[in-house]
């Protein structure tokens, strides 16, 4: 005789997820559960309706491939002027330092030539 209802582990078994993906699907309410006190339960039935209400159709082979087509059919831009454009962008929200790094810490540069302050 098959569980009606089933826990964290005959869940994670049945869908093949980590038990802590479950939980924190649980927490957020993404998936349908009973709560008794600290325990929580799924539903068998209500499990496999949930996982049909998340079934993905197929991708048409022929229909990606005119998408394909109908995006090399569009103007192509510059690369160059893209890449230098982005560059200079990244350049003007930035500090660029000019002379040496900033972690390199000098003195105070008023040693005298003897080496004595």
């Amino acid at each position: 005789m098959a569980k009606e209802f089933w826990d964290i582990n005959d869940l994670s078994e049945f869908l093949g997820v980590k038990k802590s993906t479950l939980y924190g699907m649980v927490e957020s309410g993404g998936v349908p559960h009973y709560k008794i006190g600290r325990l929580i339960r799924f539903k068998r039935d209500e499990m496999t309706m949930w996982m049909e209400g998340h079934r993905r159709g197929g991708v048409a082979p022929e229909g990606k491939a005119k998408e394909i087509i109908k995006g090399l059919k569009k103007p192509r831009m510059d690369m160059k002027k893209i890449v230098t454009k982005a560059v200079e962008e990244v350049k003007g929200s930035r500090y660029n330092l000019t002379h040496g790094k900033p972690d390199r810490i000098k003195g105070l540069r008023k040693e005298v030539s003897d080496g004595t302050l």
